[in-house]
């Protein structure tokens, strides 16, 4: 049977895969897992719903909502935020979880369901596990009269309290940066320029005019040609670029050079480290990270540890081994200290922070890593376990592997979210890489 939650919540097709019923059934299975231990109390449970802008968020949070109010359960509906505003909100309110309805980079038909619990913390497998099973078996009513939920619309101070917030967690002054940001026509348009500008740079934003239907079409960070494009422009120290809920960031130095997740981890990891903030000496990034990030770490005396790919298994290795950052190349970068989940806004201001700090531009800051030539082909497919099984695709690595030695490596995965298979080769040049890959992707395509 297939696993309902994937590397981060349910996702799929909006009413098609992701329906308002199976919503419906998610808001009432996940109040009676992340709200049992309150039952017994006598504050009646509270759940945050939040959204991006894509036309089908609306639907879905209805549904959502109308589940968990029928099982008791008081839901603050804090409107269009970022999915790190979400996680945020559910701890500064004091709620026992919170929803993200986003699919995140994902095309405007898509959605999906992230769920918080108590504090912003993303949920384990187990207890995704636990909401599923709860599904198979959920009753027929619920209370009635003063027991059930209330569903209370835009909490109006949600914005200025994630504002406050990011202010805060960055507190350097950023006077005289300018900086392009992409705001994918999701949910960072309003609240993420607010943040930079009000740590004192110049913002230039673009593609903030949502309008249900745009979120990431063309732009963001899936379309980082935009705010290059913007960068070079506008004469702009840097560029910013987020996806649809904004808990990623890729940057774009003044030459309009793209500086990705690794890149960004190496100048934060190196001035945490100068500044006696990176704990144990240490960076969590996944395998997908490019074998530069390790190199330029060991030159730094960093210890760079690895993680399955998904930044909930980055986060949930930093908080088991107390360390300060992680993240991901996609630009999933987390700091603990600040926030729960990996969010774009708070990356970009501490970036800049640096740049700030130093008066160094982007591009000198992020020669401390060299990116070795790396290439990932996203390739359809119909039946993911397939790939995963086959001894044709197992030869074809071993192949691989043996022509590129210790100057490279090789890395095939399932996406979570997507009906993709990701191959991704490494080497010492771009022609080696981009051949092996292509000869890997086309054995997964023939599979």
């Amino acid at each position: 049977m297939t696993r309902l939650f994937g590397t981060d919540g349910v996702r799929g097709l909006a009413n098609k895969a992701l329906t308002a019923p199976l919503a419906l059934r998610l808001g009432v299975a996940a109040a009676h897992v992340l709200t049992k231990e309150n039952r017994t109390s006598k504050r009646r449970p509270m759940a945050i719903v939040g959204r991006d802008p894509r036309v089908s968020g609306e639907m879905l949070a209805a549904a959502l909502s109308a589940g968990m109010a029928s099982q008791g359960v008081d839901v603050l509906r804090v409107g269009v935020l970022p999915t790190p505003a979400v996680a945020f909100l559910t701890d500064d309110y004091g709620a026992d979880m919170g929803v993200m309805i986003s699919a995140s980079h994902n095309p405007m038909p898509d959605n999906g369901i992230k769920f918080f619990a108590a504090g912003g913390h993303k949920l384990a497998d187990e207890v995704e596990d636990e909401i599923e099973a709860a599904m198979a078996g959920l009753p027929e009513g619920g209370p009635t009269g003063h027991g059930i939920g209330r569903v209370l619309e835009e909490a109006h101070d949600a914005q200025e309290r994630y504002l406050q917030h990011l202010s805060q967690a960055v507190a350097r002054d950023l006077s005289g940066i300018r900086v392009v940001v992409d705001c994918a026509n999701g949910a960072a348009h309003e609240v993420t320029p607010l943040a930079y500008g009000a740590a004192g740079a110049e913002v230039i934003a673009i593609h903030d005019q949502p309008n249900s239907y745009n979120i990431n079409d063309g732009c963001g960070s899936t379309h980082i040609d935009q705010v290059q494009q913007a960068v070079i422009e506008h004469g702009a120290d840097l560029g910013l670029a987020h996806d649809g809920d904004a808990d990623r960031c890729l940057a774009v130095d003044a030459e309009g050079t793209v500086v990705d997740g690794d890149q960004i981890m190496a100048i934060l990891a190196i001035a945490m480290k100068e500044n006696g903030e990176l704990r144990k000496n240490t960076l969590v990034a996944t395998v997908m990270s490019n074998l530069g990030l390790k190199l330029a770490m060991e030159e730094a005396g960093i210890t760079l540890r690895t993680t399955k790919v998904g930044d909930r298994y980055v986060l949930a290795d930093l908080n088991s081994g107390g360390f300060a950052l992680g993240g991901e190349q996609s630009g999933h970068i987390v700091l603990p200290d600040n926030g729960t989940t990996g969010d774009g806004t708070l990356t970009g201001l501490a970036l800049m922070a640096r740049m700030a700090e130093t008066g160094k531009s982007l591009k000198e800051l992020a020669a401390a890593m060299k990116v070795l030539p790396q290439v990932l082909i996203n390739v359809p497919v119909s039946d993911k376990s397939a790939i995963s099984s086959s001894s044709r695709v197992t030869e074809a690595i071993a192949a691989a592997e043996k022509e590129l030695g210790d100057t490279g490596r090789v890395l095939l995965r399932p996406s979570g979210t997507e009906e993709l298979y990701r191959v991704m080769v490494e080497a010492a040049d771009a022609e080696t890489a981009r051949r092996v890959a292509g000869r890997l992707a086309a054995v997964v395509a023939e599979v």
